[in-house]
């Protein structure tokens, strides 16, 4: 459990949120306590009462050596939300320290999460960790991105020093954690490590409970159909490592294709397992 009333970290900014979300006569009603800048705007309902939006703000936009953002999130049974920030977080030079970014989740019996961050931007010398958990209870669903740019391409700044770690975990059913060091040439360039590619993509779906083979082949199908007409310069593909768990995956030389291919599929996959049209957040277009 997170606790808010922790210290602040001694070489860096610290900040925490805290959020809880219920279904109450058809609606998902939201609570929230802060403590530093992260916090949340006012609920939104842009597809009915049923489904809360909140997008999560931390105005200094950054984060730098020592620098930790921490979000502990449940949602009840039934309750229903979908999370997102206005713009991309950045993860700055650092002179030592790490940077952090960790996220826990606990999802009930009936509720469906919806986490959708905009990207990460990992500056050169930068060092982070952006860590997120996902306690799914049976009968619960989810789904949830994470996009990462390495350096500034725009700019023509590589990612050649410095390190990143991203650990993304569904406790009992799907642990993934890397580590991108900026100096290890061999895993930037070679075609068996990232072949040069500075933009990165994970989209999943999980449930608590075993999808169905139908279902879940069916759903297979949807972000295959996606990846079959991909423009030039993008990679991608799409997997189920186990029965609870679906896994797009895909790089570029830029983040756009990559957040754009990952919108679809979760349109996509949104449609096909909640019967529900994608409603994107209005901060995607602004």
């Amino acid at each position: 459990m997170l606790d808010i009333l922790a210290p602040e970290a001694a070489t860096g900014w610290d900040s925490q949120l805290r959020l809880r979300y219920a279904l109450r006569q058809g609606r998902t009603s939201d609570w929230h306590m802060h403590r530093g800048a992260l916090r949340v705007l006012a609920a939104l309902y842009p597809e009915g009462e049923a489904v809360c939006h909140h997008v999560l703000v931390h105005p200094p936009a950054g984060m730098a050596g020592g620098d930790s953002l921490r979000v502990d999130l449940e949602l009840q049974s039934g309750a229903h939300a979908l999370l997102t920030t206005p713009g991309a977080t950045r993860f700055y030079r650092s002179l030592g320290a790490t940077a952090s970014q960790t996220l826990h989740a606990r999802v009930a019996e009936g509720a469906r999460l919806e986490w959708l961050p905009l990207e990460s931007l990992a500056y050169e010398d930068c060092i982070a960790e952006n860590r997120a958990v996902f306690e799914l209870a049976p009968g619960a669903e989810m789904m949830a991105w994470d996009m990462l740019a390495l350096g500034r391409p725009a700019s023509g700044d590589a990612f050649a020093r410095g390190s990143f770690t991203q650990h993304l975990e569904i406790p009992g059913l799907w642990l993934e954690r890397g580590r991108i060091d900026g100096g290890d040439v061999v895993l930037r360039e070679a075609p068996g490590g990232l072949d040069g590619q500075a933009a990165l993509g994970t989209l999943l779906l999980a449930a608590g409970t075993p999808l169905g083979a139908a279902r879940r082949e069916a759903l297979l199908e949807t972000a295959r159909a996606l990846v079959a007409e991909l423009p030039e310069g993008l990679r991608a593909g799409v997997t189920s490592p186990q029965p609870g768990v679906l896994v797009l995956r895909a790089m570029a030389a830029r983040i756009e294709p990559v957040a754009c291919l990952l919108r679809g599929a979760w349109a996509g996959w949104r449609s096909q397992a909640w019967g529900l049209a994608a409603c994107a957040p209005r901060v995607w277009s602004t």
